[in-house]
């Protein structure tokens, strides 16, 4: 299938986001490593110094940039291409934490690198065309169609039954509640920018959008699901392992995402089933290489934290069944900040 004009700005532009956002951990990461060192308090511990570090600031601005890229792709090409590129930020921040911040990139994770491009380059071939869409009232009408009706009542009922069942009593002990509920949400958010965006879009093309009802609607289902996205993200990773929380919350983000878009914007008609399976093969070996990286990056801290301190250090098949992976959690100085943890890619869209 021919690679449509919009489709081709839309892989750009999350190129892009995915270099910005990949680099923005990596420039953070070392200004809160200045700031820590001026100041004596690290921002894990509660210094906020960091405030003051130009570096941060510019780290901050680089993932704003980043995101915005990341918004207008959705605009221009579907979610089913779009999402799944958000792999690649992982693949820029390994590589330049490697380079930069001197942290060992395993072999493993290089073959999770490879695996990431090698499943974007399918998807990017086999990707369905942008649909063509004339005005908010067309999005409207793909949203209230009774399948999509179906699949948001579906999520709202699980994500109030994971919220107020589950999550009390086994939020801080199941992985899968917390991110469960990012995702579910993220899936719906993803759709509202998509929509969003699109409106803008057609506004700047002269169309004016802004003047329905509809289109503010969509910003306040963004706003709504962004808010309680990154809520339960930051809940997620303040009290399971990093290494854990990234590639389950990227496998349930990014399918349900896709799911999503194939039911509202009928992103699969038309294809051959050729192309779906490739598809879906790609999705897989990307999927695949995210949670190899992943963890690879979880294995390298284990080594070295048996090296130290302890013959064994729990699996990270033991720690998805039993509970919260408590023992990597601190077990490093270079461990991940609360204000890295929050500013992490997985929390908005890709």
């Amino acid at each position: 299938m021919g690679f449509s004009k919009d489709n081709l700005t839309g892989f750009i532009l999350a190129l892009l986001s995915s270099g910005f956002i990949g680099a923005s951990f990596i420039i953070k990461k070392k200004g809160l490593r200045r700031a820590a060192a001026a100041s004596g308090v690290r921002a894990g511990m509660g210094g906020h110094a960091y405030l003051l570090e130009p570096l941060w600031w510019f780290g901050m601005i680089t993932m704003i940039v980043g995101e915005v890229a990341n918004f207008v792709a959705y605009a221009f090409a579907p979610a089913v291409l779009v999402t799944p590129l958000g792999a690649l930020s992982i693949i820029v921040s390994a590589v330049l934490a490697h380079f930069i911040l001197k942290e060992k990139l395993h072999k493993l994770g290089i073959l999770g690198c490879v695996m990431c491009i090698a499943g974007s380059v399918i998807i990017v071939i086999h990707a369905p065309q942008e649909r063509s869409i004339s005005s908010i009232q067309e999005i409207v009408n793909m949203a209230t169609q009774p399948a999509f009706l179906l699949y948001v009542g579906s999520v709202m009922v699980l994500v109030f039954i994971l919220i107020f069942y589950f999550a009390p009593q086994y939020g801080h002990t199941n992985v899968l509640i917390f991110t469960g509920i990012c995702s579910l949400m993220g899936s719906l958010s993803v759709m509202s920018v998509k929509a969003l965006g699109t409106a803008l879009k057609l506004t700047f093309e002269g169309r004016n959008q802004l003047i329905y009802l509809e289109t503010w609607f969509f910003m306040f289902v963004v706003a709504t699901c962004v808010i309680t996205q990154m809520n339960y993200l930051n809940k997620a990773l303040d009290t399971f392992n990093t290494a854990i929380v990234s590639p389950i919350y990227y496998v349930l983000f990014t399918t349900l995402t896709i799911v999503a878009s194939i039911i509202m914007f009928k992103d699969w008609d038309g294809q051959s089933a050729g192309s779906i399976i490739s598809e879906i093969c790609g999705f897989i070996v990307v999927l695949s290489g995210t949670i190899l990286l992943h963890v690879t990056k979880d294995f390298e801290r284990s080594s070295s934290f048996r090296g130290n301190y302890t013959p064994l250090s729990p699996t990270l098949s033991t720690r998805l069944c039993s509970g919260n992976g408590e023992s990597l959690k601190h077990d490093v100085e270079e461990g991940p900040s609360s204000e890295e943890v929050s500013s992490r890619r997985q929390d908005l869209y890709t």
